[in-house]
């Protein structure tokens, strides 16, 4: 599936830290060899990257005091398309798990940091800011949340504010997907339309398999609409 590839190579990811505290005994029992889960089955480094992706996934779906249906059916759908059916119940049992618990999003986003390169994390923000956006509206405490991840994640402020803004149909908020102000010249504007499209182009994470490369593909679009948007209002051809 194609999630898993975005792990491949990489030798620092370890249950250690963040993640070995915050499964206990129960949790950490799904990946004993021999268990008959879907965990015992996948490599070491495979399985620590999809503890961290639903910890996060869990703090921003919990942000605003609760969760909604269309949250989890968004999570889930991105499971199984990413890992496959087969991972959906053991991996909505670590979901559960950690709705119910306090978890530091600082830590693991620091080591999504040390460990994907900034095309994939910012894919991977670009999926949380989806699970916020399911139910149609972001709210302060969501908002919150995403920021704290995006800095740990260490990505740039103006590309967490363009991800947001893509989710809104005004001027203003084409501008910032570009992430660009009102006074820039209609030639800032193309610089920086061409700037945004190679940065989040989806050949950039192709190689992480058709599922993540339809979800740049949409991302990508976004871009190309504010760029349209700014266009139409500016007159330029």
């Amino acid at each position: 599936m194609g999630i898993g590839k975005w792990i491949g190579g990489i030798l620092g990811w370890t249950l250690a830290g963040p993640f070995g505290a915050l499964l206990g005994v129960g949790l950490a029992s799904l990946f004993e060899k021999g268990s008959g889960s879907y965990f015992s089955q996948q490599p070491q480094q495979y399985n620590n990257f999809m503890v961290s992706l639903l910890i996060l996934s869990s703090a921003v779906m919990k942000a605003d005091g609760k969760v909604l249906r269309s949250e989890l059916e968004y999570v889930k759908n991105f499971i199984r398309a990413n890992f496959g059916e087969e991972a959906l119940p053991d991996a909505l049992k670590i979901l559960k798990e950690m709705i119910q618990r306090d978890v530091n999003v600082d830590e693991v986003g620091t080591q999504i940091s040390m460990n994907l390169p900034i095309s994939q994390r910012l894919q991977l923000f670009h999926y949380l800011c989806g699970i916020a956006k399911a139910d149609g509206s972001l709210s302060e405490a969501e908002v919150q949340i995403l920021r704290r991840i995006g800095a740990s994640m260490r990505i740039p402020q103006q590309d967490v504010d363009s991800m947001f803004a893509m989710h809104g149909g005004s001027v203003e908020d084409a501008y910032k997907v570009l992430e660009i102000d009102r006074t820039a010249t209609d030639d800032e504007v193309k610089k920086a339309y061409r700037r945004m499209a190679m940065k989040h182009h989806p050949d950039k994470v192709a190689t992480l398999g058709e599922d993540v490369k339809k979800a740049a593909e949409e991302k990508f679009k976004k871009i190309s609409e504010a760029y349209d948007k700014i266009k139409k209002e500016r007159g330029i051809n």
